[in-house]
């Protein structure tokens, strides 16, 4: 059985159907009896439909900046680990 701490790493998985088919069911069976985690995939798939309609002209320079520096950022700390 797949606890709603384990839905997150696999959700991107799930939605680009990558998942292997004996934890895709574990992962679906999850959503069966889970509110918060149908909720939660509901959500990741907004967000990649919003991020697939974001142009990088879309996007001020400032906070094209400020994006990449955080990230930058987070790659050199503990979040970008090898």
């Amino acid at each position: 059985m797949l606890k709603c701490r384990d839905i997150p790493e696999l959700v991107t998985d799930y939605l680009e159907a990558r998942l292997p088919v004996d934890e895709r069911t574990r992962f679906e069976l999850h959503l069966t009896y889970c509110d918060w985690c149908r909720t939660y995939l509901e959500q990741m798939r907004q967000v990649l439909v919003s991020a697939g309609e974001i142009t990088e002209d879309a996007i001020e320079p400032e906070m094209r900046d400020a994006l990449l520096a955080t990230f930058r950022d987070w790659k050199r700390g503990s979040g970008g680990g090898s």
